[in-house]
């Protein structure tokens, strides 16, 4: 039995659109005169609301400001994003057998919406959002410690589609799967050096099951 972390921006969900939208509006509220586009993802050194602000341009005094803003437009949006194509049988067919965690920069209230929307709440053992202390890394050590206290021989895995999931994997222990479908580009997440590199899901069974 192996424990398989997964992010939850651009793994799971497919919401590049809605940061890009939710970005935008930040922005115009605080007055910020720049113009988000994709790259503002893709080129960051570390995945979250916070450093996504900065490379919008935001003065560091008003970040928390921009991330409570992204955080209640994902809150107040009418439906939770939707799922990319084939991970909800993936999910499925990996929870037979193997334990499921999510470590995300995203809210756990806006992660559990999204995993009752699309049927897969009861396959997740634990969801540790921007709500819970600590750093990625130390994000990925707790799911660990206390999904696999019986046995830490367990093989666990960080899935992910940044580099700082794939350093966080590394920092952690832990074996890194970096996702080509998700907010950064394939040389940014050749930076990190990552065990795997998967082009669709289904190529993540092979890898846990192998």
């Amino acid at each position: 039995m192996a424990l398989i972390i997964f992010d939850y921006d651009g793994v799971l969900a497919d919401t590049l659109d809605d940061l890009l939208l939710f970005g935008q509006r930040a922005c115009d509220q605080l007055g910020i005169k720049h113009s988000v586009t994709k790259a503002d993802l893709n080129d960051l050194e570390v995945m979250s609301f916070a450093s996504y602000g900065r490379a919008c341009e935001v003065p560091e005094h008003l970040v928390d400001e921009f991330v409570k803003i992204c955080l209640n437009f994902f809150a107040e949006k009418k439906s939770p994003p939707a799922i990319f194509a084939g991970l909800g049988d993936v999910l499925r067919s990996l929870s037979a057998n193997h334990k499921i965690a999510i470590v995300t920069t995203n809210s756990s209230q806006n992660v559990n919406a999204f995993l009752v929307q699309h049927g897969l709440d009861g396959l997740i053992h634990a969801v540790y959002g921007m709500d819970s202390s600590g750093s990625k890394a130390q994000k990925i050590s707790l799911a660990r410690n206390r999904l696999l206290e019986n046995d830490r021989r367990e093989s666990v895995f960080m899935v992910g589609d940044s580099l700082s999931d794939v350093l966080a994997a590394k920092e952690a222990s832990v074996t890194s799967v970096a996702v080509t479908w998700g907010h950064q580009g394939l040389k940014n997440l050749l930076r990190g050096n990552p065990d795997y590199i998967i082009n669709s899901p289904h190529e993540l069974i092979e890898i846990i099951e192998q």
